[in-house]
């Protein structure tokens, strides 16, 4: 299999370019990677705001928008056809209350993907985490029997033999401080998903844990194990095991040693699921320092539609990246 995650990525992007929706078009970058993906058909890039402020930017930078759409939130006729179509379908607010909100470009570029106006969203360059969480939760909302926002990683690290050769699945990294059983379930289950649609892969999830098959007793392994339980009830097909550490999950040798009798998953995981965001912020670190591992993500992950967020200071080809990352996702809605 070819190492190079992101190569992949893009050949299937290209195979079924998506509308992807960029709220932030006020920013430089933002027009500069949308520009970037259009020219290398790997999506449809819709922009969200005034047309003629846009347009300026574009000129300012050297910025062609040809091929480019531009969704503008300023226009009152196309605000009020939009959230007509939404309020057909969600009820919970009258369209009066919906409308005010679409002043700003989030909210309405999130409408949009709702109505199935644009395929997918990305977003963070000037939003916080949260913010992202919070508009693409109030107005696309999560997917039917999740309860929990949460993020995946893929992690490419140079000279890992494992199951999928140098890369492997990591959640959650970026979202839930400290995940309860039912939580960590959700966590599990989504980044099957989300790993099934990205990569093609048969997904084989390990639950992490400092013990392996009762080799410990504590509180935070019982979580596990009822996360474990909750897991298998709402997905019996999903292969998935825990409690496990590290070396029992990805490990052959170790897994044989460790564990008795059977387990669908360990030695050969190609999911890992850190018990906590501490443990997974710095085992993320740890190997992108010590290992010199590239990380592709985080991508948010258990709303009903796909949403990227992105971190503060991406540069343009990580916006690609992570753009190309949510429209693969997105084929498959």
């Amino acid at each position: 299999m070819s190492t190079n995650v992101m190569e992949q990525l893009r050949e299937k992007a290209k195979a079924n370019p998506q509308r992807v929706i960029f709220p932030e078009a006020h920013e430089e970058k933002i027009l500069q990677a949308a520009r970037k993906a259009l020219d290398q058909g790997l999506m449809t890039p819709v922009l969200v705001g005034n047309p003629t402020a846009i347009s300026e930017l574009a000129g300012k930078i050297g910025v062609s928008l040809d091929g480019i759409t531009i969704a503008d939130n300023t226009d009152e006729a196309a605000v009020d056809d939009a959230v007509t179509e939404y309020v057909k379908v969600k009820t919970l607010l009258p369209a009066k209350a919906i409308k005010r909100m679409m002043n700003i470009p989030l909210n309405y570029a999130a409408l949009l993907v709702d109505i199935g106006r644009a395929d997918c969203m990305v977003a963070g360059l000037s939003h916080t985490t949260g913010e992202v969480i919070m508009a693409s939760e109030m107005i696309i909302g999560l997917k039917e029997g999740f309860s929990t926002v949460s993020s995946m990683g893929l992690m490419q690290i140079p000279g890992f033999q494992g199951s999928e050769g140098e890369l492997i699945g990591i959640a959650d990294c970026a979202v839930v401080p400290a995940p309860d059983e039912n939580e960590l379930a959700d966590i599990a289950i989504a980044t099957a998903d989300t790993i099934k649609r990205l990569m093609g892969w048969e997904p084989r999830v390990a639950l992490l844990s400092f013990s392996t098959k009762g080799s410990a007793q504590h509180d935070r392994i019982d979580m596990i194990l009822k996360a474990l339980e909750i897991a298998k009830q709402r997905q019996p097909d999903l292969l998935i095991d825990g409690e496990l550490q590290l070396d029992s999950a990805i490990v052959p040798e170790v897994a044989a040693k460790k564990i008795k009798g059977e387990s669908p998953v360990a030695g050969k995981a190609n999911i890992i699921i850190f018990p906590s965001l501490e443990a997974g912020n710095i085992g993320v670190k740890l190997v992108q320092r010590f290992a010199k591992a590239v990380a592709f993500g985080p991508m948010l992950q258990g709303f009903a539609k796909p949403v990227c967020d992105l971190s503060r200071g991406a540069p343009v080809d990580e916006i690609v990246g992570a753009a190309t990352m949510v429209a693969v996702c997105a084929q498959q809605q």
